[in-house]
């Protein structure tokens, strides 16, 4: 018996065949009653959605945006690159890709974006998340145009968001603590955390995992109280400045944010009393940087498969498909000894 097809499911439901595909496709403007209708035809004649035939009869393209802080984050520069470059080569698949930057760590600058973002024309977004009940309303707004909404890299709320592309960042943050500990050797110390924002799910997320190893396993470790740092190169160089100047009990540093070519530079000029110290992101000073042995460990999240799956989820999402299974992404560790040769093909030195 041949399969079903889209007629064939109009016939059945009562409707024409118009109506039959704007339910099909989530195209709107069908009465709830006509939409119940296809859907009962569609589950009794066992209907397949053939999406390829679909999108090319109705040239389909795809109108993808992605919310990023902006700034001189030599990370997020990073995965700008990388979405342009993706977007160059699908361009040929009929997607369309835009960048709009907003201000980073501000809850009522995302709010905003988001708000703005509605009254465009786009079918998915993928944002950089803020945790904050005052992004709910215009995430559900922004959802309820029919455009897919994903976090990318730091989390939205839950509850608001099709999907979530990133590492989990409680595992980066223990993955920290267990090398933090091990470098101790059972030695007492005491840990000076910086924070960019308490706002970054990211950022806590990495906060508490770390808080939770050195708890369970590393009792003769003291965590100090973060610094919030914003990010912020000049500021982190003189809170690190002062905490080698004035800390001698501290026996390491853990930055779970960005901005650390400021931490790179306040360690370089003294280096006799650094600390064992871990950052994130492997940019091209924190690589350097490793190379000079101005700092231990650098835990990666991979951002260039981060901005892949994206594409690949915000597609499947528009296309009304299952999601695709994907393996968890796990933070990659370097140290000096195995860093690629050179990792981010990268020219000139980015500021963070």
């Amino acid at each position: 018996m041949p399969n079903p097809t889209l007629s064939d499911v109009a016939q059945a439901a009562g409707v024409s065949y118009a109506t039959a595909d704007r339910v099909i496709n989530n195209r709107g403007n069908v009465a709830q009653k006509s939409i119940e209708k296809v859907r009962e035809a569609v589950t009794r004649l066992d209907y397949v959605r053939n999406v390829a035939a679909a999108n090319l009869s109705r040239k389909r393209v795809y109108r993808l945006a992605f919310l990023i802080p902006k700034g001189t984050n030599a990370f997020f520069n990073r995965i700008k690159h990388h979405i342009a470059s993706v977007a160059e080569q699908m361009s040929v698949e009929n997607v369309s890709v835009d960048v709009f930057e907003v201000s980073a760590f501000s809850v009522d600058g995302l709010s905003d974006s988001i708000s703005e973002f509605g009254q465009l024309d786009f079918d998915g977004v993928a944002i950089v998340g803020l945790q904050s009940e005052s992004l709910e309303g215009p995430l559900v707004d922004l959802r309820s145009r029919g455009v897919k909404v994903i976090g990318l890299v730091s989390d939205l709320p839950r509850e608001h968001r099709a999907a979530y592309i990133g590492i989990d960042n409680i595992v980066a943050g223990r993955t920290a603590a267990r090398m933090t500990g091990l470098a101790h050797a059972g030695q007492a110390g005491a840990i000076q955390t910086f924070v960019g924002s308490m706002d970054a799910r990211d950022h806590t997320e990495r906060l508490d995992g770390f808080r939770a190893v050195v708890s369970e396993d590393y009792p003769q470790l003291d965590v100090l109280e973060p610094i919030l740092t914003k990010d912020d190169p000049s500021f982190l160089y003189a809170q690190t400045t002062k905490v080698l100047t004035r800390a001698p009990n501290v026996t390491a540093l853990y930055n779970v944010g960005a901005g650390n070519s400021g931490l790179v530079a306040a360690i370089g000029n003294q280096p006799a009393k650094r600390p064992f110290c871990v950052v994130h992101e492997l940019v091209a000073h924190s690589r350097q940087a490793l190379i000079d042995g101005h700092i231990d460990l650098v835990i990666d999240q991979r951002p260039d498969i981060e901005v892949n799956r994206a594409f690949t989820m915000l597609r499947a999402l528009i296309d009304g498909r299952d999601l695709p299974p994907l393996p968890d992404l796990m933070p990659t560790i370097y140290v000096r000894d195995n860093l690629p040769a050179d990792p981010l093909n990268q020219k000139t030195k980015d500021q963070n």
